[in-house]
């Protein structure tokens, strides 16, 4: 049986269905704790947010928010009940939208930096946002009974359908959303603190769909940056029917706008195409799904790589793609790439404009500040006016997939580092409601396990890394999972397709085990399995794999 068909069911995991209470029976490894979570009575789980310091996870939903204990999903404080008003319900269907439409689906959930922790929700297509205190766990209140609420417009979505992605940087809160009722405007915004706006031009935005953002710290004297990625159509190519690209956008964090030209609006955003391709095949995968960042050197963010969820265009067979992007290639293409002239007649070129000094885009560092710019107010209106009419880089981000799985649609991905190794271990999230684990080494993508979660057939939209254990939502089921050490490997066949993790197989113990100096010299793992060379290498890589 090929290892793309086959699935690991050992394992033992705390799952809680939201709304239906089933379990799955598994069979558990050692020194695995947890048990079947109660019934929360909540749908359309959507976002999950985890804090480390008080050890609490918080899931938005359907009108309500969650406050649960990250190492076993048990409760932690009674559910908040946020539901739209039955005036905004009605307002909402008067206006021609569909009765489920019209609730307040929960987008987004960050902690401020007052600590308090920001809600937002799509308020029956009026979206608006609200503060929790962390210690009650209750809604903030004005005047009595009555929540605090400010507008939601640009942080959450009207259509709760509708793709967008928040990141907080310093307990700031940064987000991209559509920003009407129609879904046809879009912004990338600063929402909490000092507002800033992406400048309404489709050469800046044209149609996206957002996937992930992220913030990249970066050393003393220079300023940090806030990416998102996200599709959209490209006005570069001249053709006939609209081609959507993947971008990848860049604001950086002490960005107050212009005085003059800009005001309110971004000065440092950049935007650059992400290709991934197979350079053998020459097939491109141009959807992107999601992204995350890790760090290869811990505590060292210029080792960051984003790890990034590519599919087929168009109809046909499920295929996904996972491509990696460095951020020193990211960057060499912000700092030195040519700038597009988006003029209608001449969108397929370079600008033949001399390119300004400073560079437009750039962010407010040391070296700036030593020639008299101390902020983005500062910068010349040539600069800002040539940033304001070239937002796109002629340079692309190239990356050929770490691995293509075919047959398989997968929705999120997170990644983590192997201690004392240059491996890594991918937790992949499909559409069918599975988890599964791939060890990177090198070059080559090693399938390990293929995890069932859910009874029903859902997509997994949310997983968090906790002490070992990835926490798998989807939109009525949330799973704690056993994923890392190699105790998780049940079986001596699975064990030794971990061996580039550092495991191997006890005969004596009969289990997974860290490996010593003596045993990291054996030949093929899959011997001490009773299996033959050309077994491994029938599944040891799954890059391109029917």
């Amino acid at each position: 049986m090929s290892l793309l068909n086959m699935r690991t069911t050992c394992f033992m995991a705390v799952i809680l269905w939201l709304t239906t209470g089933s379990s799955r029976c598994q069979t558990p490894i050692p020194n695995v704790h947890g048990g079947l979570g109660a019934v929360l009575g909540v749908s359309n789980a959507s976002v999950l947010l985890q804090d480390p310091s008080s050890e609490t996870l918080y899931l938005g939903a359907r009108g309500s928010i969650l406050a649960l204990h990250t190492s076993n999903l048990t409760w932690k404080h009674p559910s908040i009940k946020w539901e739209a008003t039955e005036e905004e319900r009605k307002s909402c269907m008067g206006k021609g939208k569909r009765g489920d439409d019209c609730y307040n689906y929960i987008c987004l959930l960050e902690v401020l930096k007052d600590g308090r922790i920001y809600v937002c929700g799509s308020y029956a297509y009026n979206p608006k946002c609200a503060f929790i205190d962390p210690v009650t766990f209750v809604l903030v209140k004005e005047g009595g009974d009555k929540v605090k609420m400010e507008n939601g417009k640009g942080k959450c979505p009207y259509d709760p359908r509708q793709p967008h992605t928040a990141v907080t940087a310093d307990g700031v809160l940064y987000t991209a959303s559509p920003s009407n009722f129609l879904g046809t405007m879009f912004d990338i915004t600063r929402a909490t603190g000092q507002e800033v706006h992406v400048h309404q031009s489709i050469n800046w935005l044209s149609d996206p769909e957002f996937v992930s953002s992220a913030l990249v710290r970066e050393s003393p004297g220079d300023d940090d940056k806030i990416y998102f990625f996200f599709t959209e159509n490209a006005l570069e190519y001249d053709l006939y029917t609209k081609v959507r690209v993947t971008r990848l956008a860049r604001v950086c964090k002490g960005d107050v706008g212009g005085s003059k030209t800009l005001q309110k609006s971004w000065t440092s955003f950049l935007k650059a195409q992400l290709v991934c391709q197979d350079r053998d095949s020459g097939q491109h995968y141009t959807v992107l799904t999601h992204a995350y960042p890790l760090e290869h050197r811990l505590g060292d963010p210029s080792s960051t790589h984003f790890y990034t969820l590519f599919t087929y265009q168009g109809k046909g067979e499920r295929v996904s793609a996972v491509c990696v992007y460095s951020l020193a290639d990211i960057t060499k293409v912000f700092a030195t790439g040519g700038f597009r002239d988006m003029k209608r007649n001449c969108v397929n070129s370079g600008s033949s404009e001399s390119v300004p000094d400073p560079r437009p885009g750039q962010c407010v560092n040391d070296v700036l500040r030593a020639r008299g710019y101390n902020s983005s107010f500062d910068m010349p209106d040539r600069v800002l006016q040539f940033a304001k009419e070239h937002p796109l880089l002629t340079n692309t981000v190239d990356a050929a997939p770490l691995l293509v799985r075919r047959g398989t649609t997968y929705t999120r991905i997170t990644a983590t580092n192997i201690s004392n190794s240059d491996a890594a271990l991918l937790h992949l999230g499909t559409d069918q409601g599975e988890l599964h684990s791939v060890s990177i080494v090198g070059r080559t993508a090693t399938l390990l396990q293929e995890i069932p979660l859910t009874t029903s057939v859902e997509p997994v939209n949310n997983i968090l890394i906790h002490q070992g254990h990835v926490v798998v939502g989807s939109p009525s089921s949330l799973s704690r999972v056993p994923v890392e050490g190699c105790r998780v490997y049940s079986s001596c066949q699975v064990c030794a397709r971990a061996a580039g993790l550092g495991c191997v197989w006890d005969l004596n113990t009969r289990a997974c085990v860290a490996e010593s100096p003596v045993q990291r010299e054996s030949e093929d793992p899959l011997k001490v399995c009773g299996t033959g060379e050309g077994e491994y290498e029938h599944y040891s890589t799954i890059k391109q794999v029917d």
